[in-house]
């Protein structure tokens, strides 16, 4: 199989290389040419190039906080602990002290994701085989509960920014993990519409930044067009747009969206759904305050296999144009190329 979810695994690879830099550099270029059963065999064969890569820089390590019996004094002394232990014949000074350590919460997610991926059926035996070989770096390290991490609080700094792409890559990944109580192991299931829409999102945005410089590509914030002093201002959304361009004198403003089912259907007609089309015209009548029609607004949708497919565009009086766009990623990259291409020469 050399699809999932109706996209070319390859394709797949490529979307991650431009949302992650890193996948351009070093040994990854050769990802391309393989083939892949699916797209979590994908994932093990980076994970296990991005791994082998690390270890040769050494793993990361950091202070971690430890509260151990020991024989002799070291860092802060636990009173209460220590008499607690003598008073049961347990002649131990309780100390709590940091030790620099690789049991971390970046090495324990790479831990925990490859031996997810070395449980799940998808992958070939090769890369299991690959993953293997890593786990004795990591004899250790921790696993690290997988409902449990909290992926917003990550920070990456100097020490740590190589592990950046690896711990992206480790999210997509943990967050499809299904964990069933009733068969006891954990099983996992295809990348999901909501892991994809993300990846999708920044793989489109990644693109304009790196060849249209000239666009000023960004995930820009938009300010309510509103008189603030007479706003409840603390109910109302932020307007977060996927992708902000500005292309000469206008502004396009392409929100991205990644479903099965691209069209709502009521009463025998398709239809853009109204969820989709009142976000993206808040984006635009709230950008062009002036009303000016130079921002306009565009529905850029992943291609599905659904007959019908969003294609047309509608014109406010005051000149801004909203587009409805497909993007078929389910053919050779070069074609993809040239649809992003003539989205922005519209």
């Amino acid at each position: 199989m050399t699809e999932d979810k109706g996209i070319l695994i390859k394709n797949i690879f490529y979307m991650l290389s431009y949302a992650f830099q890193e996948l351009r550099k070093n040994n990854y270029e050769e990802i391309a040419g393989e083939e892949f059963d699916g797209v979590h065999d994908l994932f093990a064969e980076i994970l296990v190039r991005g791994i082998s890569a690390q270890l040769k820089q050494g793993l990361h390590r950091t202070y971690v906080p430890r509260h151990d019996g020991l024989n002799t004094l070291r860092g802060k002394l636990n009173i209460n602990d220590t008499m607690r232990m003598y008073a049961n014949g347990v002649h131990r000074l309780s100390c709590e002290y940091d030790e620099y350590s690789e049991d971390n919460v970046f090495n324990q997610i790479l831990k925990s994701t490859m031996i997810q991926l070395i449980r799940h059926s998808e992958v070939k035996r090769e890369r299991k085989n690959g993953l293997r070989r890593l786990m004795p770096f990591f004899s250790n390290v921790g696993e690290i509960d997988l409902n449990g991490i909290k992926w917003n609080t990550f920070r990456f700094d100097r020490n740590s920014k190589t592990y950046q792409m690896l711990i992206y890559l480790c999210y997509f990944i943990i967050e499809n993990i299904l964990l069933t109580t009733e068969s006891g192991p954990v099983k996992m299931h295809s990348f999901s519409e909501t892991y994809m829409h993300r990846l999708f999102e920044r793989f489109v945005l990644e693109y304009y930044r790196r060849h249209h410089p000239e666009f000023h590509a960004c995930a820009r914030q938009i300010a309510w067009n509103i008189i603030e002093s007479e706003t409840s201002t603390e109910m109302l959304p932020i307007l977060q747009t996927d992708i902000f361009l500005t292309l000469g004198e206008r502004t396009l403003i392409i929100d991205t969206k990644y479903y099965s089912t691209t069209l709502q259907s009521k009463y025998g007609k398709e239809s853009i759904h109204s969820a989709h089309q009142n976000q993206i015209l808040t984006y635009v009548l709230n950008h062009d305050r002036e009303h000016t029609g130079k921002t306009d607004g565009m529905l850029l949708y992943a291609m599905t296999g659904e007959e019908s497919l969003p294609h047309g565009q509608m014109k406010w009086h005051d000149g801004n144009m909203i587009y409805y766009r497909t993007l078929d990623l389910n053919q050779d990259f070069e074609g993809i190329k040239q649809q992003l291409e003539a989205l922005v020469k519209i």
